[in-house]
């Protein structure tokens, strides 16, 4: 389905042994350096902790007896609808299918909708599940079930969510704080509906101390847009969120644009196959 920035610490080395990749049937996660609506926030009202729990041992400083975890420990869903309504369903599916054809050829690219993100090592309980991410500098296959962070060296570099009046608390308040924390550089939210935000774009950079900054955003053809690290302008035109290249001029295509223009190209090559045989 086709669907900034301010580095994360870079992890100690450890004397653990370092867990292989997804996929390679080892089921034991133990830390190494970088490899390369409203029901989502429930796993974080703890201060994050990017500790390693099979190392901290018990409160008496005794080691755990707890097993490691294996990949199967942190589940790939939260069990609640992807989107509010269709509208945020649209819209969130409008970015990141874009995004994904953006970065085709880019093998250093993951991007993601939607996907439970663990920040934790040792902890299912601590995720987040962005509507739409990107992280850069991080290999695009394998395909992950899950995004474990202790593995991949970050969450992501940028996040959209396509927020709403009941997720409002959460993503102006915990997931604010939580993305900084992680180190993702920009953070966006798009209020479709405006229920809240106005305008219904907005945006935020991490400074160098470890906060977010707003990004203001300037009118230009009709629409009111900000530049983003990932080399794309985001365009708030009336209700719609577009993706726009400065390099070819243009707008990334949504998949409703995208088969579209396929139907058309197909007509063509119909037709001139026709005169063709014509001839």
């Amino acid at each position: 389905f086709p669907l900034g920035r301010a580095r994360c610490p870079e992890p100690q080395a450890s004397p653990v042994p370092a867990a292989e990749p997804y996929g390679c049937g080892v089921p034991v996660l133990t830390f190494r350096p970088s490899m390369h609506g409203p029901a989502k926030e429930s796993a974080m009202r703890e201060p994050i902790q990017l500790q390693h729990p099979e190392r901290s041992g018990t409160p008496s400083g005794e080691p755990s007896d707890h097993r490691p975890l294996a990949l199967s420990d942190y589940p790939e869903s939260d069990g609640k609808p992807m989107a509010e309504t269709p509208e945020h369903w649209s819209a969130t599916v409008d970015a990141a299918l874009p995004l994904k054809a953006f970065y085709r050829d880019r093998p250093d690219v993951y991007v993601g909708s939607d996907m439970m993100m663990y920040y934790r090592e040792g902890d299912p309980r601590r995720s987040v599940s962005p509507d739409v991410f990107v992280a850069l500098g991080v290999p695009k296959l394998p395909e992950r079930r899950v995004w474990l962070t202790w593995l991949e060296g970050k969450l992501a570099d940028f996040v959209l969510e396509v927020t709403s009046k009941s997720t409002r608390r959460v993503d102006e308040g915990r997931k604010a704080r939580l993305y900084a924390e992680l180190g993702v550089s920009e953070y966006w939210q798009f209020d479709r509906e405006g229920d809240y935000l106005e305008p219904k774009l907005k945006g935020r950079r991490l400074g160098p101390d470890g906060k977010y900054r707003p990004l203001s955003l300037e009118e230009r053809d009709g629409a009111l847009c900000h530049a983003s690290l990932l080399g794309l302008e985001l365009r708030l035109e009336g209700e719609t969120l577009r993706l726009f290249d400065p390099k070819r001029g243009g707008y990334l295509q949504t998949y409703d644009e995208s088969q579209v223009a396929l139907r058309a190209a197909e007509a063509r090559i119909e037709e001139l196959e026709r005169r063709l045989r014509d001839a």
